[in-house]
């Protein structure tokens, strides 16, 4: 009976290595890939809705680098406050907005009702209750600065509808008005 463990030499044979050589290929190119996958924690998958606030740095494991398995969304541009302070009292000329805007997200965050009493300044702080004054029949109002404009030169504030409505110029669509701050601030 022969030796179940011995060794015959074999002679090398070309041929068939290169019949292999595409399988054996495959085989290491889907290890490596495998490979990657299974180092990526869960931590490093971000869901869709989350944005890093800084780029992640590239992940590194045995010298190799890795590209991020997902694109990261863009954050939505906010709008922010100019830097400029603006000194109350101050007077000029408003407008008003109203159904163009209903329903819309103002760049507070607040969505916009024409019926309540606000209005968009260039650079008042949002959440700042102001008092308007129409000089034409010396009405007043005031109102919260929940948005950003007016986005006309000449324009100081530009107020909702309902404001408008309670300063009497719904029908001239501008006049001029003052704002301050409100008695008692």
């Amino acid at each position: 009976m022969a030796n179940v463990f011995s060794f015959a030499p074999r002679k090398f044979d070309v041929c068939c290595f290169s019949e292999r050589l595409p399988c054996l290929l495959a085989m290491w190119l889907g290890l490596l890939l495998s490979h990657g996958c299974a180092m990526q924690r869960p931590s490093d998958i971000a869901a869709p809705t989350e944005t890093p606030t800084q780029p992640a740095a590239p992940k590194t494991s045995v010298g190799v680098q890795h590209a991020p398995s997902q694109p990261v969304p863009a954050k939505p541009a906010t709008k922010t406050s100019p830097a400029v302070q603006t000194k109350l009292p101050q007077t000029g000329e408003a407008s008003w907005y109203g159904a163009q805007h209903q329903g819309k997200q103002t760049a507070s965050g607040k969505i916009f009702d024409q019926a309540r009493l606000t209005a968009a300044h260039r650079s008042l702080p949002f959440g700042s209750k102001i008092k308007v004054t129409n000089l034409a029949n010396g009405k007043s109002v005031e109102v919260e600065i929940t948005d950003r404009g007016p986005f006309a030169e000449n324009r100081i504030i530009d107020l909702s509808q309902a404001a408008a409505k309670a300063l009497e110029m719904l029908e001239s669509g501008t006049t001029t008005v003052r704002l301050e701050l409100p008695s008692g601030q």
